[in-house]
């Protein structure tokens, strides 16, 4: 997150710490947040492929806000208080398929299935 250099990043499910519950680190998020004006977020994967002893990178990213108190019952991790742009409804709020119309693993992947697709032993 922007207003947390970077928090919680590649370690989002231990920010509260090893043993914790999802819980845990929306509410060490929402603590930190509190006096920010600023809630952008984003969720970002990175795909990585070696193939033909070259590195390929796939990213998908989905940006979005987090609100201040849980909204919905799906989903897991953040996703009771991240909002994607363009919604009005949490990622907890929506169905798998809602949901993956914002999906950072889906542009990743689609990224990555159409390289294969187009790859041809490219050098």
């Amino acid at each position: 997150m922007e207003a947390l250099n970077g928090e919680p990043g590649v370690k989002s499910a231990r920010y509260a710490g090893e043993d914790r519950r999802f819980d845990d680190n929306i509410d060490k998020l929402l603590h930190n947040l509190a006096t920010s004006a600023n809630k952008n977020a984003r969720f970002r994967t990175v795909i990585s492929l070696i193939l033909d002893g070259k590195d390929h990178f796939f990213e998908g990213i989905c940006t979005g806000k987090i609100i201040g108190e849980r909204k919905g019952n799906y989903g897991f991790g953040y996703d009771p208080v991240f909002i994607p742009d363009g919604s009005d409804k949490t990622f907890a709020e929506m169905d798998m398929i809602e949901k993956n119309k914002f999906s950072h693993r889906k542009k990743a992947m689609q990224k990555l299935i159409s390289f294969l697709n187009t790859y041809h032993g490219k050098s």
